[in-house]
């Protein structure tokens, strides 16, 4: 162990220390990362990422990334990646968006995972006008517990070959 001095009070401390011990000051690995592009469209970054715990040192919240491309453990922008991811094109654990993949997807017009609710749902639980999953429900609905007869062609007119039962 070595010892260094404290970037805000210059007190030394053990340069293995999360923050200072006499003022506080954050060292490594509590606040986590943040990076925030210069480049703006509309007011909002280009691209933010907020790491780690993510967690702001002065009022003790979670930091939300939002940008074009926000990537966190929440996300909002036009391309959402997080823990709860929310935007135009949203990937996460729970996701919203107008396409959106996770384990929980709610989409508009797209929503994959393993609960599925969106205008065309694929999931294990899937919930939508068209729905494929496990348990599908919906006005089309192909899946274990029900098999709309119009299906089978909606599949075949999107993914071609690759729906045929051979």
């Amino acid at each position: 162990m070595a010892l260094m001095n404290c970037p805000e009070c210059e007190r030394e401390i053990s340069d293995q220390a999360m923050m200072c011990p006499h003022c506080g000051h954050p060292i490594r690995g509590l606040c986590g990362y943040e990076y925030r592009s210069d480049c703006e469209l509309l007011g909002v970054p280009l691209v933010h990422i907020v790491g780690g715990r993510g967690i702001d040192p002065v009022t003790g919240k979670l930091r939300v990334a939002k940008g074009v491309i926000a990537v966190g453990p929440i996300a909002v922008g036009g391309l959402a990646v997080g823990g709860a991811a929310f935007g135009v094109l949203s990937l996460g654990g729970l996701s919203v968006g107008l396409i959106a993949v996770g384990g929980g997807a709610v989409g508009v017009l797209l929503a994959m995972g393993g609960l599925a609710i969106g205008g065309i749902a694929i999931g294990g639980a899937a919930i939508g006008y068209y729905a494929l999953g496990g348990g599908a429900w919906g006005v089309h609905a192909f899946g274990g517990n029900a098999q709309d007869p119009n299906m089978p062609e909606f599949l075949k007119n999107w993914f071609g070959r690759w729906s045929d039962r051979s």
